[in-house]
């Protein structure tokens, strides 16, 4: 069994080329072999999102706090509140983020194949963003 104590998770600013807006991640567990499970708690503020991307093995989100949106492409957008808990399938292409108008906190749990636990893609348009 391994404590982190929260002063000693790593925390900072999550990469631009797979978000839009001044996101931060904090890395609460990185993937230790034989294990291949990971997780991170997201902080987007309003307006911010993920790009597109997909993940080798599903993905799942616990919203924490706030008020968030997801969307799988070709799909009505969904309502993130807190306590929610949404499971990306694998590969399926999707992005997720704050509402325009509120900030949104997520813990996100995935596993990573050959090393990636998700495949970016472009980044989500205004248009798609605001459906």
């Amino acid at each position: 069994m391994k404590l982190i104590p929260k002063a000693e998770i790593p925390t900072g600013p999550a990469p631009a080329a797979y978000f839009t807006g001044a996101v931060i991640i904090e890395r609460l567990h990185e993937s230790t072999p034989p294990s291949r499970a990971a997780s991170v708690r997201v902080h987007f503020p309003p307006g911010a999102r993920t790009a597109w991307h997909t993940h080798p093995l599903g993905q799942l989100l616990i919203v924490t706090d706030g008020e968030g949106w997801a969307q799988t492409e070709g799909q009505p957008r969904l309502v993130l509140r807190p306590g929610d808990v949404v499971w990306i399938t694998p590969g399926e292409r999707h992005w997720h983020g704050a509402t325009a108008a509120a900030a949104m906190t997520h813990i996100a749990v995935q596993e990573a194949v050959d090393g990636a636990a998700a495949d970016w893609q472009e980044p989500v348009s205004d248009s798609d963003y605001l459906g």
